[in-house]
């Protein structure tokens, strides 16, 4: 099978999929910045598509669910219960959630955080705070060297020939940065935002893709959020009322 086959049925695969969302039905509403989706938590995107999240009735907590806080509190924990649609109780683990929506605005989980979704349509963009845990050890199992947070190759101790630390065990260390991400609203699929993320995005679109394909890299990189506006523009998302 040759790779233009393989590229054809791609395009043809995720065309039907956005034709599609782009046709409204009588249940569902084109989605506008005056959208508000409902409140609860959203345990798959499923439910984000379907707009049916967990309520805050059904939620057994002992917060108060006027609180403001209400879906931080949740969140904080490792688990909480909620009731089904059979009045039984289920245990569900909060890391395993896809995220919440809190006074019609989406919050998805990345890592061990919250981050609300700032743009909203079939490309989604959002930033997110995440946090990366680094090994005491490098690539070649010494701490004199490799990769440390004070630069590459630069151990502030001093090199060890022995491959530790001269102060004993060392634990590692955590860093967290601000990143950029995307999230495809046919598929339910994040990834981080960039230039060829975003090409592949546009790829159901013959005519904004090669547009931004032809670009060189430091202008694709200017004009990203442009392509984005154009393709939610023509490509509008439907969500159920």
């Amino acid at each position: 099978m040759s790779v233009r086959y393989i590229f054809v049925l791609y395009y043809l695969f995720f065309a039907c999929r956005i034709a599609a969302q782009t046709q409204p039905d009588g249940n569902k509403v084109r989605y506008t910045p005056d959208f508000k989706f409902r409140d609860g938590i959203y345990l798959n995107f499923d439910q984000v598509k379907a707009n049916k999240p967990i309520p805050k009735s059904r939620v057994l907590t002992s917060v108060e669910y006027n609180s403001n806080t209400f879906f931080e509190q949740i969140t904080e924990n490792e688990k909480f219960t909620y009731f089904d649609d059979l009045g039984n109780g289920q245990e569900v683990a909060v890391g395993n959630i896809w995220g919440y929506c809190k006074n019609g605005i989406l919050y998805i989980g990345i890592g061990s955080s919250f981050n609300r979704i700032t743009i909203v349509g079939s490309i989604c963009h959002f930033v997110a705070n995440v946090t990366s845990y680094n090994s005491r050890y490098d690539n070649y199992g010494s701490y004199g060297y490799g990769y440390n947070p004070y630069g590459y190759g630069y151990n502030p101790y001093g090199y060890s020939p022995y491959g530790y630390s001269p102060y004993g065990y060392s634990p590692g260390y955590r860093t967290t940065e601000l990143k950029q991400f995307l999230l495809d609203f046919n598929t339910g699929k994040v990834l981080e935002y960039d230039n060829k993320n975003v090409e592949m995005l546009l790829m159901t679109d013959p005519e904004l893709h090669d547009e931004y394909a032809g670009l060189r890299s430091k202008k694709k990189q200017q004009l990203r959020f442009m392509y984005i506006r154009k393709y939610n523009e023509k490509y509008p998302l439907f969500i159920p009322k």
